[in-house]
Formats: C-alpha cells, sequence, structure tokens
C-alpha cells in the first residue's frame, strides 16, 4: 500500500543507529507516523525538524502497519522558528493538542490551520491569538466546542462578557451580571468577526478559558496532565509583553477564521 500527501512535521524520535521515527499532520491523512530510513543522515536532519513542510510518499505491506516515509522539503521553516522560543513552544504545544485526537483520522481543516499559522508563529505579538483560537479548534474537533455565537440567556449577539462554564456558552454582560463571578471572561477578539485587537490581559483570559475547558473534558477525564510546552508558552509570551509591547494580531488572525 502507499500514499502520497504533503504534511507539516510535529516531531521526531530516533530508531536504532541511523532511522527514525517521522510524525507528521498531513493534509488528507491526519497525523501520521512513519520510519524514515537513514533519517540521521547529515542529509536528512535538516529537513526532518519540526515546523517543516514536506512532500511525502508512505509505503507499508498493510494498512495498519508503521510503513516507511519518503521525505522532500517544500518548506523549511524550522531554522526561522527555533530563533523565537514562543514559536518553539507554540508549536509544542500544538503538536500536543494534535496528539489528543486519534492518529490517522483526517483534519483537513486543522491542516490547513496548521500551516497559516507556521507563517507567523514567530511573529509574537500574533502567537498567543493564533494559538488560542487554534485551542478552540482542537476543542471542537474532540466534540467539546464551545458556542461564542450569542447569549445562552437571551440569543442576544452584543456585549458578550462572559462563557458559562456550565455550558461551554456565550453570555451577555447584562445577563450574566448577578453570576459573574462564577463566569469565565470572554475575550471580545475570540468572537468570529470581531476584528478586535488582544491585549496581553485578553491573550490570559482567552488561555484560562481554554484550559478550564481542557481540563475538564480531556485532561481529567483521561488522566492526563496538560502539556508541559503549554505553559512554557505562555511564559514565553509573558516575557515578551512585559515591556508593554502591544499586540497585533488582528490581520493574520483573520486568516483562521474565515
Amino acid at each position: 500500500m502507499e500514499w502520497r500527501d504533503e504534511g507539516i512535521i510535529l516531531g521526531t524520535r530516533k530508531h536504532g543507529e541511523t532511522s527514525a521515527i517521522l510524525e507528521v499532520m498531513t493534509r488528507a491523512h491526519g497525523r501520521h507516523l512513519g520510519l524514515v530510513r537513514g533519517g540521521r543522515s547529515r542529509k536528512q536532519q535538516p529537513v526532518l525538524q519540526p515546523g517543516n513542510r514536506v512532500d511525502l510518499l508512505w509505503r507499508a505491506r498493510l494498512d495498519e502497519h508503521l510503513g516507511t516515509f519518503q521525505a522532500e522539503a517544500i518548506e523549511m521553516n524550522a531554522a526561522r522558528l527555533m530563533d523565537s522560543a514562543v514559536a518553539v513552544y507554540g508549536l509544542q504545544t500544538m503538536a500536543a493538542h494534535l496528539r489528543l485526537l486519534p492518529e490517522r483520522d483526517a483534519h483537513g481543516g486543522l491542516y490547513e490551520t496548521l500551516a497559516v499559522m507556521i507563517v507567523h508563529l514567530d511573529d509574537a505579538d500574533a502567537a498567543g491569538e493564533l494559538v488560542a483560537r487554534f485551542e478552540l479548534l482542537i476543542l471542537d474537533e474532540l466534540g467539546f466546542g464551545l458556542d461564542l455565537s450569542q447569549c445562552a440567556a437571551t440569543g442576544a449577539r452584543q456585549d458578550l462578557a462572559y462563557v458559562s462554564p456550565k455550558s461551554g456558552r456565550a453570555v451577555s454582560r447584562q445577563a450574566g451580571a448577578p453570576w459573574r463571578d462564577k463566569m469565565l471572561p470572554l475575550p471580545a477578539f475570540l468572537q468570529r468577526g470581531s476584528g478586535l485587537r488582544a491585549d496581553p490581559a485578553a491573550i490570559e483570559d482567552a488561555f484560562r478559558l481554554t484550559g478550564f475547558f481542557f481540563s475538564r473534558h480531556v485532561y481529567e477525564p483521561r488522566g492526563i496532565e496538560p502539556p508541559g510546552a503549554r505553559a512554557g508558552f505562555l511564559a514565553a509570551l509573558r516575557k515578551h509583553h512585559a515591556p508593554g509591547k502591544p499586540v497585533a494580531a488582528e490581520a493574520v488572525a483573520g486568516e483562521i477564521t474565515r
């Protein structure tokens, strides 16, 4: 059996003395692993780096086998991303989220989103907003998507300020006022089509929101811990924003919400 597809490298690990196990997110075959013979050679190592986009040929005798990959570079992003702690931790965080999905299940939308994000991930002013949106997409793919489109109590679509921790639905400022201490803040930039910028406080609220639902629906039921890379990503963002730099990500964010 064989197929050819495009993929973004999520990671590699050593196999024997000369080979490597390659983990990729592909356009049509989901997250997939395969053996690359000679993957630790000087020629192959620069290609098989996280963040690079590659053309893949997968072969195996049976579909359920690990199989082998032949990988050729399409876009070499790794060197650029490695210069930014935000980018490195961001990519590791997204890879950890993708591992929550079943291997080999196609998620074309997530692949396209990941490809857009790779382009901008080393822009620390954009990365926080983009990864927060990616976490919302992952929750949706896992079946725990949040409804941020209208107020759960009144149906209003304006002045949405909270998210109910019970239902995962948005609540307007007025309707949620009596229970605001029990609600999760809803950053305005997460609302589709808002066109608003995200400041550091809004970024913190966004990751507090997604982190709450990841813990409730994914980590606790599966008995697993949140990925360490996520904490590293947030720490790198805080360090970047410490001097009070503004976040200017609205143009990039539009690419993954259209």
